[in-house]
């Protein structure tokens, strides 16, 4: 039974080991790419009975030209990238890998609120230039820095990820207020935390963090509309799908000053685009992708893809989407 790993360099550019798959009993070849451009997925899997994708796309027609796949393994949570349906009606399992990042992507949402409020890469650059050296003080500080305790932390989605910011905020003695749909989950979670409405979401957070998978409702919640409503100065965080705001509507909010700072691990299209209206922008954080990759993050998830397909040939539907 042969095993295909169409873009495996997201998840393992040479620092983790894929062992584990190797290991898997009743396993042939293992072929593992880097990248997969589309012309060369079909020809790829072949009569491959597995295969592996994190961001190459599977469609109907390449399920129609490789009879031979009974299972697609996602090397990530969201499974856009999979046509579910056809695989379903084909008679092919997909699994994906929810979870296994949520510790890394509240940290990441941290070091991009401590960033814009202690303001940490500005004065390690003026120290660097020898600014320390020169002062007349024994200290300084070329922006105004702020406090998190107190502030309100506005959450809007509260899964997993959304529950552990929760968590993490009142630890740091913050006020959290969180939109949702399943205001069950609020109760669940036990947390001190207030469910608001949207608007009150954008209108009394001094953070807004996104949390909510992208879906037909929540593309674009954060646009003109949303904007015009939020605390001046107030600070945007997104690690959750770029197409959850309207870039061009964040650009224009912080060109006038009326949001704070805009700050995001994800674009609307990835890799950037040259011409994407967030680049140059004032008061802006923009980090490539990367709350999911600390080495121990990406070692969970190659685990979990493993234990997913250990369990298929057992049988067992562990993560199976269909």
């Amino acid at each position: 039974m042969d095993i295909v790993v169409l873009d495996g360099y997201a998840l393992n550019p040479g620092d983790l080991s894929w062992d584990g798959l190797k290991k898997i009993g009743g396993c042939g070849n293992l072929r593992i790419y880097d990248r997969t451009p589309p012309d060369q997925v079909v020809p790829r899997i072949g009569n491959a009975e597995i295969v592996f994708t994190n961001k190459t796309v599977l469609t109907d027609e390449i399920f129609a030209a490789c009879p031979s796949l009974r299972y697609v393994g996602i090397l990530a949570t969201g499974f856009n990238v999979v046509d579910t349906e056809s695989a379903a009606r084909r008679g092919i399992a997909v699994t994906n890998v929810p979870g296994y990042s949520t510790i890394a992507v509240v940290q990441h949402l941290f070091a991009l609120i401590f960033e814009w409020t202690n303001q940490i890469h500005i004065h390690s650059e003026s120290v660097m230039k020898g600014e320390w050296v020169a002062s007349p003080d024994f200290c300084y500080w070329k922006t105004p820095l702020m406090e998190i305790s107190g502030k309100t932390l506005g959450i809007f989605g509260f899964g997993s990820i959304g529950q552990k910011a929760a968590g993490v905020a009142l630890a740091f003695g913050m006020n959290v207020s969180v939109c949702t749909r399943s205001v069950e989950k609020i109760e669940k979670s036990g947390l001190n935390v207030k469910p608001v409405s949207l608007e009150t979401l954008f209108s009394d957070s001094d953070f807004i963090t996104l949390h909510a998978p992208l879906t037909n409702e929540t593309r674009f919640v954060v646009n003109s509309g949303t904007l015009a409503k939020v605390k001046p100065g107030a600070m945007l965080i997104n690690t959750a799908r770029g197409p959850l705001v309207d870039e061009n509507a964040v650009r224009e909010a912080l060109d006038s000053g009326r949001l704070g700072c805009y700050a995001a691990d994800v674009i609307s299209s990835e890799p950037m685009a040259a011409d994407n209206p967030l680049l140059g922008a004032p008061n802006c954080i923009l980090t490539p992708h990367i709350a999911w990759a600390p080495k121990e993050t990406r070692n969970r998830l190659a685990r979990i893809a493993v234990s997913n397909l250990e369990a298929f040939f057992r049988g067992e539907r562990l993560n199976r989407i269909v």
